[in-house]
This record gives C-alpha cells, structure tokens and sequence, in this order.
C-alpha cells in the first residue's frame, strides 16, 4: 500500500525494511522495528529522524532515534483523546513520540494547548498544518491534468448511481465492533438500493472476515482491494458521504467537500466534528444507520457539511516544516 504512494509522488526509498508478515502481533512488529532500524542508524547517521503520526513505526522510530542519541521531530504531534485504549495503539503511540521528540510539528492550536498542558516548551513547538492537506491538494492538481484508473470500479462509479465511500481498519474496532458496522452498512444497503456501496477492503484478516462474511452478497456493496492513493483521492471525490474510522480521512474530506461519519467512540482529531465537517458515530449501527440516512436524503444537510472549510490546514504544512529545519540545521 505504501509503495503505491510513494511510486504516484516519485520518492525513492534508500532503505526498505519488508517488515510486514501475516498476523504478526504487535510485540513482534514493534521488535523487528527495532533491529532493523538499528541496522539502518549503524548504516546512516542522520542529522534527524523525522516521524509522523501514531503508528508503531513512528513510536519505535522516535524511540531509535534516541538510542542513538539523534535529534527527533514530530509531524502531526500533540492529537489526543485521552483515552489509551482509544484509538488503539495509537493514543499510547503518539503520547510516547511525544515524550521523546525535539521538536513538535502540530496541525493545529489546539494540539499545540495539548503539548502545553503536557510540559513541552513552547519554542519547541511550530503550528503548520496538517501535511495530509498538502498531499490531498497536490494530488487533486495531477488529477485534473490525467484522472488515475479506478480499475474494476470505473465501470461501477459511471454506473448513473450516487456513491457511498467506506473505510475501516481500526484495532479497537476489531471484533463485535466490526460487526456492528457492517450489519450497519447492509441495512443502509438495502434500504438505499439506488447507491453503490464501495468498501477498499483493508488487507488484515480482523477486518475482512467479517466484511466479507456480512456483506459479500449484496449487489450493491463493492468489496474491492486496497487502492492506491491518487484513486482513492479521486474515488473520495466521485462520492456522497464517507464512512471511515480513518483518521487521515477525517483530515482529507473537508478539501473535498465530502461529509464523513466517524465510526469511532472517540476522535484525536475532534477539529472536525467541531467544525461540522464529520460527525462522530462510534460502531454503534443504530447510530451509523440514523445519522447516514439523514445525509442521503437530506439535501440541505449534506450542503451544510460539504461547505466547511477544511480546519486542519492550507496546504502549506510541508513547506512550514522544511523551513524550519533549514534554520535548524544549518
């Protein structure tokens, strides 16, 4: 999955550490993290490491980097929920990149009053933006210029059907949780027969069992591979609302208009549901079903929404933080 993004913006990885294997617990990503980092940092000393957001990765990076004793910087630092079971593990992933982080790259103020609270001088701490707003937009200009192939769902989306857009893959969701959701998504399914359903199926097997298992009769719920991220922008943009228990996508849907259900209990990125871009609505399927069907017959709801402007940023996240690693470094 990552290698279709980084292919689209033509960056050459130095060092690829293959550490993806089938089922692997988190105990077992987090130690061969560890090892092969190490092996890197012996190979190449650099000046910083960078780290983004809240995977595993970015914990064991951060913690790497300490080891061997390189400075550190956080990008997309200071979200919370205050809740470590949720989401999980990233809450406890991002808290822990911040205790050992230099330097912290927030999306927005309200990150940075987090970092604060937390005891991180605020000279340490630069407000730039959201870097997934740059991506989106940098995406959606080489869209326009050659729209990228949707694949087996071009013929779908040209079908003359509007478009409902889901996404899961959350841990905390794993189980009951998931269930619900897709329970959720066949009623809306059936009740909505004149929409197609669109699910990029996450590859771990907690989420497509039950995907599968609860959705893969229906003729109007497409169960299709992960796509890559230039379609996938393009597939956002072709839809009428999206479900997601993403957190990018909470970030990328207000540039685009499209308003997002929240299928999680809590969010660290509540700038949304504040600003009425996405409304949070748990694995909770009554919940899922009520607020979905008002988006999909409710005209003016839907415009409400989709007319937000996007509260994480304008695009120039990127440039801000290059900036100030020029100054730094040199």
């Amino acid at each position: 999955m990552v290698d279709q993004s980084i292919e689209f913006l033509n960056i050459n990885a130095d060092y690829d550490l293959n550490i993806m294997t089938k089922d692997q617990t988190l105990s077992e990503l987090t130690a061969v993290i560890v090892k092969k980092l190490c092996d890197v940092l012996e190979d190449f000393r650099p000046h910083i490491v960078l780290v983004q957001g809240d995977t595993t990765t970015a914990f064991v990076s951060a913690l790497v980097g300490n080891y061997y004793r390189v400075q550190v910087g956080h990008i997309e630092a200071g979200l919370r929920t205050y809740d470590k079971h949720a989401p999980f593990p990233e809450e406890l992933n991002r808290c822990l990149v911040g205790v050992l982080a230099d330097y912290h790259f927030a999306p927005t103020v309200r990150a940075k009053q987090a970092l604060l609270r937390e005891g991180i001088d605020e000279s340490k701490i630069l407000v730039t933006g959201n870097t997934v707003v740059d991506a989106i937009l940098h995406i959606l200009e080489k869209i326009k210029l050659s729209p990228p192939s949707l694949g087996e769902l071009e013929s779908i989306v040209s079908n003359g059907r509007r478009n409902v857009l889901i996404t899961g893959h959350r841990r905390e969701n794993f189980g009951k949780g998931f269930e619900s959701i897709c329970m959720a998504i066949r009623l809306l399914a059936q009740e909505f027969d004149d929409f197609n359903f669109i699910y990029p199926v996450h590859l771990n097997p907690n989420v497509q069992r039950p995907v599968f298992n609860i959705l893969g009769n229906l003729p109007n719920v497409h169960l299709v591979s992960p796509i890559g991220y230039a379609p996938f922008v393009r597939l956002m943009s072709l839809s009428h609302i999206i479900l997601t228990d993403s957190g990018g996508i909470q970030e990328e849907a207000p540039s685009l208009g499209k308003p997002v259900l929240v299928m999680r209990d809590v969010t660290e990125r509540p700038e949304a549901t504040e600003a009425g871009t996405a409304i949070l609505v748990g694995a909770d399927k009554d919940r899922i079903v009520r607020e979905a069907s008002n988006l999909l017959t409710d005209t003016a709801a839907l415009n409400r929404m989709g007319k937000i402007n996007n509260p994480y940023g304008d695009g120039r996240a990127a440039r801000r933080i290059a900036d100030y690693l020029e100054r730094l470094l040199v």
